[in-house]
C-alpha cells in the first residue's frame, strides 16, 4: 500500500488551514488518470475524453455560492470553446449533480462525482483530509494529457482565475 502525500499551508477553508492528501500537480506534468461517477453512475476516466482539451473545474459542493457561479461560468465559456470539454468535479452524490444541472439549466459541462473512491482528489492533490470535500481548483488538460494550466486557489471560499483558465484552454487547442 503506498503512502498519500500530505500537503500543509496551501489552502484554507473558512479561514483554517487543512491539509490537502496528494501530490501537488504541476505544469508539464503528464495528467493523471482517475475515475470518477457520471450522473448515470457510469464510470468516467481522463482516458474517456483523450485527443481534446479539457478544462477541469474542482469545486467542494455545487450547492454553495461560488460553487454554483463557478459551474455556471464554465457553463457560459464552454459555449465559445467548441472542441474544449469541461469537466466539473465535486464530492456531491450524482443524483445531487443530475438535480442540481436540471435546475440550474447547466447544460455544456460534465458533472462528476469522486465521492465514491477520491480517485481524482487524491491523484490531483486536491481532496481535504479533514473534511472529504475537494478543494477549489482548476486544471487545463490539452489533447496529448499534459498539463498546461494549474490553480489551486488559496482560499476555499475564494473564485478561480476564470480568464487565465480560459485563455489556457484556447491556447492549448
Amino acid at each position: 500500500m503506498t503512502t498519500q502525500v500530505e500537503r500543509t499551508g496551501v489552502v484554507t477553508f473558512k479561514d483554517q488551514p487543512v491539509t490537502l492528501i496528494g501530490p501537488e500537480i504541476k505544469v508539464g506534468d503528464k495528467a493523471p488518470n482517475f475515475t470518477v461517477l457520471g450522473n448515470a453512475l457510469n464510470p468516467v476516466t481522463l482516458d474517456d475524453s483523450k485527443g481534446t482539451v479539457r478544462v477541469i473545474s474542482v469545486v467542494p459542493s455545487l450547492d454553495t455560492g461560488v460553487c454554483d457561479q463557478q459551474t455556471r461560468r464554465f457553463n457560459e465559456e464552454a459555449a465559445q470553446l467548441e472542441g474544449v470539454s469541461i469537466l466539473t468535479i465535486s464530492v456531491d452524490l450524482p443524483f445531487a449533480q443530475k438535480r442540481w444541472c436540471g435546475a440550474a439549466g447547466i447544460d455544456k459541462v460534465e458533472t462528476l462525482s469522486d465521492h465514491r473512491d477520491l480517485s481524482f482528489g487524491t491523484a490531483y492533490g486536491v481532496a481535504i483530509k479533514e473534511l472529504r470535500l475537494l478543494s477549489r481548483a482548476v486544471f487545463v488538460v490539452d489533447a496529448t494529457d499534459k498539463v498546461v494550466y494549474v490553480e489551486y486557489v488559496p482560499a476555499v471560499g475564494q473564485h478561480p482565475n476564470y480568464e487565465a483558465a480560459i485563455e489556457a484552454a484556447k491556447a492549448a487547442k
